[in-house]
């Protein structure tokens, strides 16, 4: 017999209007934000709100992951954990975390996953946390499907969570400190100050500018849409979605998007099954490119590629919709395949390579009448990155999701019983006591009609059978009530048996595969200092929120610039013509200085603030 393995699609929700739409849309878990605490500052909820979205969506045997994924000062350790008592008081299922410190607290009996801030990219460092309590551990981003599966088999128990959708951070989630270095605001503390969307110029030693204004840090985002089933059989079992500051449109399309990729999988896969309950049926066609995004990469899965950045803009390009053919007074004509909405937004990159937009005030066939005409040339490729009829279809209920039932009435000595079982075999049974009387005209038909009639309820009829000796006669009114009780009833088992899992972190002194923690460790806390001297580790630095190192790396990245350039000797073999070392200048004349590390494959961002400056006259082009 093959052994089944539980799948989980896992959304982001900023509220819990989101949390709800995520769960309709198709969601097996969703993760949200506490109130403080999360690696998202901008996307915190009360207790209140999460306490709600854990009772909605348990009923579908969805799970409440909170973050609480921030580094921590020694005077929050006391209100962080109160709030964890809280939180699993509310019923949340785990937490997601990254301070080691929390480990040494008294928590209650919820589970706790690693987040990906903790940098888990090694079999190792996965096999450690495991051994520590952790019963689901996030991912880096830039791994591949063998590392994953080196992973999986180091660890066969436990959980891997993968990002499969979303933004992606330029540096290892957890090693970025560029906010902190330049603007005083952590990445770990939730106050990432989005530096890598910036535009910079790149300048070799001699001041020469290989690069102008380019926004050479920042990342498509991530569409592992058509690489799930790769994911699965590396070992993933948790497809993660990032997007906890997205709104409700782009979690309903996004999630029902990676529900119907899943549940074809799913289809054929049989060894793969859906870790929650219900169907989903949506009243629109999911699309990726009606939603935010800067283009799509499945970045590192296959090892390094070209195809990962996007230079020429941060923000969201949209859906390719066709070339300009030719411009007149106050419309252009396109040539495309796609038709375009009266209010639609459409942007295309300049003859500079700027992003430049405009909104559609009408369309007649190929013709567009925009509100201000555009400066724009002919074979220019638009993109259309506001749908107005899509944006509608999110603004109203679009999705529904029910979970199946089969209802039995039949009679008894006191009267009828009505028996609802629903599709994860839990069954009530509701009475009416009433006296047998025959019915003039046939009634089979009729009952199921009125038991039927579960449109305002969570359930749908998988099947509905009649029971019966003789053509009994009953008031619709009185199936009514008794449908209307079952339902309630069934909704009350519901709760009660859904399966949370409640575990207690053991006491543990394995050794950490390290003995000596630099700044990026994230020690903030004399708790976490605590935690990892308890496993063998002897010298534990500070992190860097809390001393600033030296000379600091202020940014990891698999990403390589001069891999981008063509200039890399390991794949590329061919020289650089500028010389070494290269230099990121922002706008405000900052200087970073990059250094590759062609041994690990990565490229290092450091602060060139000590170094003598040159001024823009000193660039040559």
């Amino acid at each position: 017999m093959i052994k089944q393995r539980k799948i989980e699609l896992l959304a982001p929700a900023k509220n819990l209007e989101c949390g709800m739409a995520a769960v309709d849309h198709g969601a097996d878990a969703v993760y949200i934000g506490a109130l403080r605490f999360g690696a998202r500052a901008a996307a915190g909820n009360s207790l209140e709100d999460i306490a709600a979205l854990v009772q909605y969506a348990h009923l579908y045997n969805v799970r409440i992951y909170v973050t609480v994924n921030t580094i921590l000062r020694d005077e929050e350790l006391k209100d962080t954990e109160e709030m964890i008592w809280e939180l699993y008081r509310a019923g949340v299922d785990a937490l997601i975390v990254q301070d080691m410190g929390l480990l040494e607290l008294n928590l209650p009996p919820i589970p706790l996953h690693a987040s990906t801030q903790m940098d888990n990219r090694t079999p190792e460092k996965a096999k450690f946390l495991a051994e520590a309590g952790f019963r689901q551990i996030v991912l880096a981003r830039e791994l591949s499907l063998p590392e994953i599966g080196k992973i999986h088999e180091a660890i066969p128990e436990v959980p891997l969570e993968v990002f499969v959708h979303g933004a992606l951070c330029v540096s290892y989630s957890g090693q970025c400190y560029v906010s902190q270095s330049c603007f005083g605001r952590s990445a770990n503390r939730g106050e990432c100050a989005q530096f890598c969307r910036l535009a910079f110029d790149l300048v070799d030693a001699d001041g020469k500018v290989i690069v102008r204004n380019k926004h050479l840090l920042s990342l498509k985002d991530l569409n592992q849409s058509e690489e799930l089933e790769q994911l699965l059989d590396a070992g993933a079992s948790s497809l993660k979605i990032e997007g906890r500051l997205k709104d409700i449109s782009y979690v309903k399309n996004v999630t029902a998007y990676y529900r119907k990729k899943l549940d074809a999988v799913f289809k054929r896969r049989t060894e793969y099954i859906r870790a929650s309950s219900g169907t989903v049926k949506t009243d629109f066609k999911p699309q990726l490119d009606k939603s935010f995004s800067r283009g799509f990469t499945n970045y590192f899965l296959f090892e390094r590629n070209k195809d990962i950045f996007s230079f020429d803009t941060p923000k969201s390009l949209g859906e390719e919709m066709g070339t300009v053919k030719e411009i007149r007074g106050n419309y252009l004509t396109v040539a495309g395949v796609k038709s375009f909405n009266n209010g639609d937004g459409v942007c295309y990159l300049d003859e500079n390579g700027k992003l430049q937009g405009f909104r559609i005030n009408r369309v007649e066939n190929n013709k567009l009448f925009p509100q201000e005409m555009p400066r724009i040339k002919p074979r220019t490729l638009l993109y259309r990155n506001f749908d107005q009829e899509f944006d509608r279809q999110m603004q109203r209920k679009s999705a529904e999701r029910k979970l199946s039932v089969a209802l039995v009435l039949a009679e008894n000595n006191f009267g009828f019983t009505l028996t609802l079982t629903d599709e994860d075999d839990n069954s009530v049974s509701v009475v009416l006591e009433r006296g047998k009387e025959l019915a003039r005209t046939p009634q089979t038909d009729n009952l199921r009609t009125q038991l039927g009639k579960l449109g305002n309820t969570p359930f749908e009829p998988a099947r509905i059978d009649i029971d019966f000796s003789e053509n009994w006669f009953i008031p619709a009114s009185a199936i009514a009530e008794l449908r209307r009780s079952g339902v309630e009833k069934l909704l009350e088992v519901r709760r009660i048996n859904y399966r949370r899992e409640l575990y207690k972190l053991p006491e543990t002194h394995h050794s950490f595969p390290a003995t000596e923690l630099t700044y990026l460790g994230n020690v903030m806390n004399d708790r976490a200092y605590s935690f990892y001297q308890n496993h063998g580790v002897q010298r534990i630095a500070p992190a860097f929120e809390k001393v600033s190192a030296d000379n600091a790396v202020l940014m990891f990245c698999k990403h390589c610039l001069r891999y981008s350039m063509g200039w890399c000797p390991t794949y590329h073999k061919v020289r650089s013509p500028y010389k070494e070392p290269y230099y990121l200048v922002s706008a405000d004349g900052k200087r970073f200085r990059l250094e590759f590390d062609c041994k690990h494959c990565q490229m290092k961002v450091l602060s060139a603030s000590d170094e003598p400056k040159l001024s823009s006259s000193h660039y040559q082009a």
